[in-house]
């Protein structure tokens, strides 16, 4: 977090100015934690220096590099948030809840948004949007999921009560809608339906996003906007205009960004939302709530009523006016109208578009039921249709493109001489016809198989494809099959494990060493290898050394292990593997004090 607000820091004063509003961005602690948790010394630290972190900027200064000096004087933000959002597993009692609530604003003076989950719609309700109106009969959400979560009674008063304290407080308190919903997972696409039965998994996207507006107008039907609404649930480039017409502050999103164009999609929210109040000729989050669907000057009728005032106050002409010409409503009305103003638009807004949401075709099943095309091959390790949708749908960015422009990996063997000594012996090389290659970085990948459920082919990249580990231990520590590429004081060390062949279990690890001109492989297992070779890339011939007692030594592997550590650590685009050729290589029999040429 600290390193993040900083680097947005020095971006503000760089030398390209960045976008208008870059620098208005808010942090918002998020935990999900029980009461003791939360009141545990690793989240309460946490929690301190989110709300203090002087001592961390301190200390970071002096890892800026010397040739970006300038920035370590910089004033960065000490005082990263002093809001939270609390989002507990589904199953937590109301009661704790509350408490975890409570503490948080009494013991830190935090303002609180609690995240409610869609069980508030009620069994029947939820059923009924689901299978009758939305066509989802497929799914099944079990009676348990509503029997351990809150009610919408309990969710009301625990919200009446929170506010009550808030206020006391002086800090802010809002809900948000909504978490994920539980259903059973009956196998088909999903993995993990076990012989005992189905089991849980959690929906979001579009139907979810009906639910949790549900839920907005039944909270607003209550509460009116006395209490703020975050909102969550099936965001995209097309709702989120109306997400903002009805008031909802902050609109975060998740599920759309797994899709195609992953972050990238972002962009395309503004320049809806800009479209449309454009349309209507709003130039104002509030003007656009008073001006999205019309609802303007039933909206002002309420918002007079409100104050007071007559039918015939001299503002009605003024209004007229700002409505008809396109000019500014809050400077026609006065601040204190145009905010209730806005407030009475939003209500009116929110049973406009959750009726219509409901009957919307695109959040029904039939507009959502195909998943992504298959085309009928598997992944390689090397090469496919490089369509590159793997890399911007994963969430964690960590799958990435190397290799612009290779062309073979040599394939080749070492036989020996029955006069003694070895003689090699190519076979056609591998093409790399591809413009580029698919890896991807283990470090950041949490196996979500996002980018499997996208990728035309079977396998999923993110298995299938060159996986780099962040240090060799963590790749020591992995069954899988992967590379972990180290460079320090001049030399390359290259780890990789390769499974044998398609459906063996049998794996090969090798060990790469790169020193000047002088490659030096050891393999197939290096702990204990069947073979030593070195050879110059000069004059491969006759530098060739080789301590084995096998009459054959397949090298294609080695080709392949060397083609890898040339085309990711000297590429010309940076990845995550090259930017962290600075890290120590472990000590050998041959080097065991390796230098390390970048502590950073």
């Amino acid at each position: 977090y600290v390193k993040g607000a900083m680097l947005i820091r020095m971006l503000e004063t760089g030398p390209v100015p960045p976008t208008p509003g870059f620098a208005d961005q808010v942090l918002d602690m998020s935990v999900g934690y029980d009461l003791a948790g939360i009141q545990s010394e690793p989240v309460a630290s946490f929690l301190r220096g989110m709300l203090d972190c002087s001592a961390v900027v301190d200390r970071l200064r002096d890892e800026i590099p010397p040739e970006h000096a300038r920035l370590r004087d910089l004033d960065y933000p000490t005082r990263l948030s002093d809001t939270l959002t609390l989002s507990t597993f589904h199953g937590c009692p109301p009661d704790e809840i509350e408490r975890i609530v409570d503490f948080l604003m009494h013991e830190y003076g935090i303002s609180c948004v609690v995240k409610f989950n869609p069980m508030l719609v009620g069994r029947e309700e939820t059923r009924s949007l689901l299978h009758d109106e939305l066509g989802y009969t497929h799914l099944t959400v079990p009676d348990s999921a509503f029997e351990r979560d809150a009610t919408w009674e309990q969710a009301l008063e625990i919200t009446e009560r929170l506010d009550a304290t808030a206020r006391r407080l002086g800090v802010g308190f809002g809900v948000k809608f909504s978490n994920t919903l539980i259903v059973l997972n009956d196998g088909g696409f999903l993995a993990g339906a076990a012989d005992s039965g189905p089991e849980e998994a959690y929906l979001s996207g579009r139907p979810l996003h009906v639910l949790a507006m549900t839920l907005v107008r039944r909270f607003r039907r209550i509460f009116g906007t006395r209490i703020p609404i975050s909102f969550s649930a099936g965001i995209d480039r097309v709702n989120f205009p109306d997400a903002v017409a009805l008031g909802l502050v902050p609109i975060t999103v998740c599920s759309d960004l797994l899709e195609k164009g992953g972050y990238g999609r972002l962009q395309g929210y503004y320049k809806e939302l800009d479209r449309r109040m454009d349309e209507v000729g709003a130039h104002s989050a509030g003007t656009w709530a008073i001006r999205a669907y019309g609802k303007g000057r039933e909206a002002l009728e309420r918002a007079m009523r409100g104050l007071g005032l007559e039918p015939g106050d001299p503002r009605r002409a003024a209004v007229e006016r700002a409505l008809a010409e396109d000019h500014d409503l809050a400077a026609a009305v006065g601040p204190e109208l145009f905010a209730r103003w806005v407030d009475a638009a939003v209500l009116l807004n929110t049973e406009e578009y959750v009726e219509g949401v409901r009957r919307d075709p695109r959040y029904a099943h039939a507009a959502n039921s195909q998943p992504p095309p298959k085309i009928g091959s598997h992944l390689e390790l090397f090469d496919c249709i490089t369509c590159d949708i793997c890399v911007p749908v994963c969430p964690n960015d960590a799958n990435f493109t190397f290799g612009h422009g290779l062309e073979a990996v040599p394939v080749e063997r070492l036989e020996r001489r029955a006069e003694g000594g070895w003689r090699r012996v190519a076979g056609d090389p591998l093409d790399l016809s591809r413009k580029h290659q698919i890896a991807n970085f283990a470090d950041f990948c949490n196996d979500c198989g996002n980018c499997d459920v996208f990728c035309p082919e079977d396998g999923g990249p993110y298995v299938v494809k060159p996986r780099f580990f962040g240090s060799d231990a963590d790749w020591r520590a992995s069954p899988l099959d992967g590379f972990w590429l180290g460079r320090a004081g001049g030399r390359d060390v290259a780890l990789g494990r390769f499974r044998a062949e398609e459906g063996n279990d049998q794996r090969i690890e090798m060990r790469l060493t790169v020193e000047g001109d002088r490659l030096r492989v050891e393999g197939p297992g290096f702990e204990e290898p069947a073979y030593r070779v070195a050879w110059s890339v000069t004059d491969p011939e006759a530098t060739l050394e080789v301590d084995s007692d096998l009459q054959t030594i397949d090298l294609t592997w080695a080709h392949i292990l060397d083609t890898i550590r040339r085309a990711v650590l000297d590429g010309a685009r940076v990845n995550p593997v090259n930017a962290l050729v600075g890290v120590s290589i472990p000590p050998s029999e041959d080097n065991p004090s390796p230098r390390n040429s970048n502590p950073s």
